[in-house]
C-alpha cells in the first residue's frame, strides 16, 4: 500500500515547478541527515578517507550537502519518469563531444555514480537516436521495481539487462552497436573485484569497464551529469584514447583516478552514501 502511494506521490510530484521539487528535496535532505544517523557516519567516514586534506569543517559542511543532493535527485525522477516529454527535454541540456556517440561502433559509456545518473540516462535515451542498454538490479519491493524499470525505459529504444543476462549478452549487444551506460564505481563485494586505489586508498572495484571495452573491441566514453539550478547538464567527454590497455588492473587503476578528477568539480553530488571501501583488504581493519 504505501508503495502505490509513494509512486502516486511521484506522480504528482512530477507536475509542479522544478523550484518546487528542490524545495522539497531539500527539506528531506535535512532530515534524512538529521534522522538516518548511521549513513550520515558512512559520508564522513568516506569523506574523512578522501578528503584528508580538507579541514574538518569543509568536511563537516559537505555532509549535508550530500543528503540534499541525494534527496533532490531522488524527487527529480518525478518529473524525469512523469513530466512530459518537453519539460524533460528542457531541463536535461546535454553538452561537449556528443558527437562521439554517433555511429555504430561499440562504445562503453562510463557513467560514474554521481546523483544524476538517471537524468543522464534519461537525456542519451531521449535525445541521441540511438539504441542504448544498462544493467538493472532487481528491487525487492515489486511496486517500486516496477516504477523504476519504467521510467528508465521511458525514452528510445532503451534495453534493461538483468543480472542473469549474463556477459555474452551484453557484449552481443555492445558489438551490434547498442551502448552500455555502465556504472561501475561501487564496492559490490570481493567476488571478481580487484584493489585498486580510490582517493590512495585501496578499494575493491570491479574491472567491468575494462572487461566490456575489450571483449566488444569498444571504445569508452565518459558521461558526467551535474546538478543544476535548471535541471541538469549532461556532459559527453571525447572518448578515451588510451583505454583498454594490456593490464586490466591498470585499466581499473586509471578508471579511478580520472574518476576522481570528475569528483573534485563537485564532491557533494557523488554518491558518498554508499559504503565504497567496506570490503577491506586482507588483515584491514573496517573503516564504518
Amino acid at each position: 500500500m504505501m508503495s502505490h502511494l509513494g509512486v502516486a506521490f511521484m506522480r504528482l510530484l512530477g507536475r509542479l515547478p522544478l523550484a518546487w521539487v528542490r524545495a522539497l528535496g531539500w527539506v528531506l535532505g535535512w532530515v534524512l541527515y538529521a534522522v538516518v544517523v548511521p549513513r550520515r557516519r558512512v559520508v564522513r567516514a568516506n569523506l574523512d578517507l578522501c578528503f584528508p586534506h580538507y579541514s574538518q569543517a569543509q568536511r563537516r559542511a559537505l555532509v549535508p550537502q550530500v543528503f540534499i543532493h541525494f534527496a533532490q535527485a531522488w524527487l527529480d525522477r518525478s518529473w524525469l519518469w512523469h513530466g512530459s516529454a518537453a519539460v524533460t527535454r528542457r531541463r536535461l541540456v546535454l553538452t561537449g563531444a556528443v558527437q562521439a556517440l554517433g555511429g555504430t561502433q561499440p562504445t562503453v559509456i562510463f557513467a560514474p555514480h554521481f546523483v544524476g545518473l538517471d537524468a543522464g540516462w534519461t537525456a542519451l535515451t531521449q535525445q541521441v537516436p540511438r539504441a542504448f542498454t544498462t544493467i538493472y538490479t532487481d528491487q525487492a519491493d515489486k511496486v517500486v521495481d516496477a516504477w523504476i524499470h519504467a521510467g528508465r525505459s521511458r525514452y528510445g529504444n532503451g534495453r534493461l539487462f538483468g543480472r542473469a543476462d549474463g556477459v555474452r549478452t551484453i557484449v552481443a549487444a555492445l558489438r551490434a552497436g547498442e551502448p552500455l551506460y555502465l556504472l561501475p564505481d561501487m564496492n559490490f563485494g570481493p567476488e571478481e573485484s580487484i584493489f585498486v586505489p580510490f582517493y590512495g586508498v585501496p578499494a575493491a572495484t570491479v574491472p567491468s569497464l575494462s572487461r566490456f571495452a575489450r571483449l566488444a573491441r569498444a571504445r569508452v566514453v565518459p558521461v558526467v551529469t551535474r546538478m543544476t539550478r535548471t535541471g541538469y547538464e549532461v556532459q559527453v567527454m571525447p572518448a578515451w584514447d588510451d583505454f583498454p590497455g594490456d593490464d586490466m588492473a591498470a585499466d581499473t587503476a586509471l578508471m579511478n583516478l580520472r574518476l576522481q578528477g570528475f569528483i573534485d568539480t563537485m564532491p557533494a553530488q557523488y554518491y558518498w552514501v554508499h559504503k565504497r571501501f567496506k570490503t577491506r583488504p586482507p588483515g584491514e581493519p573496517g573503516v564504518y
